[in-house]
């Protein structure tokens, strides 16, 4: 069964810039040009013959395209014991509106989603239980502004095991209204 999520991909442009903030952490685990992603709606494993009803149900979504500022990190957990580190976006209400959207037709179809309320963000990193403190790197980029993410479209993302972390696969793409 795929591990499936769907999502916005970063553009290039920006990747660098995300990928600078990197410091010597202890427990980082940093993800790499390629996981770079904003997820908004985790399935988890799906069977094959669900796929197609996500992607039908996918297409209905209605949302106008919009442009987003990547600005600033953050964390969840404390900064002394981060379990995520972040970039954010802005403004989050166009993202919040196209997450709900999405989530609805989604449930209609019988797929669970994740009940953890939707907070847009960019993981740069994960942490296990030995993590370092992400303090003065939060001080540094609290309004480091990344570059520009146009929402013109979303992708669903399959997710899978790989030896540098997961590798995410584009398997279709839904685009927006202009």
């Amino acid at each position: 069964m795929p591990k499936l999520f769907f999502g916005l991909e970063i553009p290039e442009a920006i990747k660098p810039a995300l990928l600078g903030v990197r410091e010597q952490i202890d427990g980082a685990r940093w993800q790499n040009e390629q996981q770079l992603h904003l997820t908004l709606a985790f399935l988890g494993r799906v069977e094959e013959h669900r796929v197609a009803l996500a992607c039908d149900l996918a297409r209905k979504v209605t949302a106008p395209s919009s442009d987003l500022e990547v600005q600033g990190i953050g964390c969840f957990g404390s900064p002394e014991h981060p379990k995520i580190l972040w970039a954010g976006v802005t403004p989050e209400q166009p993202l919040a509106e196209l997450q709900r959207n999405l989530a609805a037709q989604l449930t209609s179809g019988g797929f669970k989603l994740e009940n953890h309320p939707f907070e847009p963000h960019i993981t740069l990193s994960r942490f296990g239980a030995r993590a370092g403190s992400v303090a003065a790197l939060l001080k540094a980029h609290e309004s480091t502004a990344f570059g520009t993410l146009p929402v013109n479209d979303f992708v669903l993302f399959e997710s899978t095991p790989g030896p540098e972390g997961s590798v995410y696969t584009v398997l279709e793409r839904f685009v927006l209204a202009p």
